[in-house]
């Protein structure tokens, strides 16, 4: 980190934007730290000639490892120009109370309160040969794994989420669409709402087509088929949820010490793509009164749901055997009675059929009086009123 004589800020870390906001958040932690506006802060592209070495960036954990660093680096810096300053100016500057803050050096409280300008402050230190110019580094505490045994803690802390999806499903063709989802994300004290929002949002969109649509094929002699976008199907605009509420949990810092209390947002909301699946485990599951706990293959095309749905209602068929008392007096009686039936009329034919028009039957929960022919019938009560 580099802090020029016109009061301006650059920063090199090791992290890799890829639009994921890390160079926002790593301005943001050196402004912070330095008590600037984000303007002020600059950042140049990720060189290994200026930072050696560097992490992936990977697991979420771009903003934790540079954030961090930065951080190092920033209030290494500002102790520094603190210690100056506590020496150099003649106003007796409280060094116990320095701070920085809305682009000044602050020092004392009340009436003893004395401030310098960023500027001023940099170009006195510039002059007397101060040195504007920091490191920073940072390692994840407490984390340690033992691969031969399967121990160790292998993570700094967790993140948590839920999310509720709601979907309409086309039973007849598989065809459905995603009308709804509310989600409650933790990402401890944001650094940035904004950016962590439009996180969790990209996220579970990633896992909504890991689960729903994007499937991998392969030919007889084990090459890939769907090698683009007109066969590896991901989500588009057109997928989003007509209905997408995201919040983020407020009042629950990290209780481990991050950066500035915050969680990692990248890649943990993915997860939360689960609840697409199993809101369309749901929904199939209904043809059934929610009595069968329904198998669905992922990812779940829409002719994976269009077979389990067939496969749903092939297990709950029964096979009904005719009665032998004739449809009109069946139907006379059930009439009088009050009980749910349908009557069945047959209007037209082609070709050989066992019935001719004109042909009836009447059909109830579990029984059938007369017959058009071989008959499979759903399993699934009657409704209480219903013609055909």
């Amino acid at each position: 980190m580099h802090v020029y004589t016109d009061g301006s800020v650059m920063i090199n870390h090791g992290g890799t934007e890829m639009g994921q906001g890390l160079h926002t958040k790593i301005c943001q932690v050196v402004a912070r730290e330095l008590g600037l506006d984000l303007n002020k802060v600059r950042i140049t592209a990720t060189r290994t000639d200026k930072v050696p070495n560097t992490s992936p960036t990977a697991a979420s954990s771009g903003a934790d490892l540079n954030g961090m660093a930065a951080r190092d680096a920033a209030s290494k810096l500002r102790e520094r120009l603190f210690d100056f300053a506590a020496e150099h100016f003649t106003e007796g500057l409280d060094r116990e109370g320095m701070r920085l803050e809305d682009g000044m050096l602050v020092a004392g409280l009340g009436e003893s309160e004395r401030r310098v300008p960023w500027g001023e402050l940099v170009q006195t230190a510039y002059l007397n040969r101060i040195s504007l110019s920091e490191k920073g580094f940072y390692a994840t505490p407490l984390i340690h794994y033992d691969r031969s045994v399967g121990q160790g803690r292998p993570f700094y802390y967790y993140a948590f989420g839920a999310a509720v999806t709601e979907v309409s499903v086309d039973t007849l063709s598989g065809e459905y669409q995603v009308d709804r989802v509310d989600i409650l994300h933790d990402v401890g004290d944001s650094l940035n709402p904004a950016i962590d929002i439009g996180q969790v949002e990209g996220g579970f969109i990633q896992g909504m087509g890991w689960l729903t649509s994007e499937e991998l094929k392969w030919n007889d002699k084990g090459v890939l088929l769907s090698d683009g976008p007109a066969t590896y199907k991901i989500p588009t605009f057109g997928d989003l949820p007509a209905i997408f509420n995201v919040s983020l949990l407020e009042g629950h810092p990290n209780s481990m010490a991050s950066l500035y209390r915050s969680k990692a947002v990248g890649e943990p909301p993915f997860m939360l793509g689960i609840s697409v699946w199993s809101a369309l485990r749901d929904a199939l599951s209904s043809l059934t009164g929610y009595t069968v706990s329904p198998h669905l293959d992922t990812p779940a095309t829409p002719e994976r749901v269009m077979l389990a749905a067939n496969t749903i209602r092939g297990e709950s068929a029964v096979s009904i055997s005719p009665a032998s008392e004739a449809w009109h007096s069946a139907l006379h009686r059930l009439q009088r009675d009050g009980t749910p039936h349908v009557l069945a009329t047959q209007v037209t034919s082609a070709g050989s059929t066992p019935r001719e028009p004109g042909a009836r039957m009447v059909i109830t929960d579990d029984a059938i009086f007369d017959t058009l022919g071989a008959v499979l019938l759903s399993g699934k009560p009657l409704p209480q009123h219903a013609s055909a």
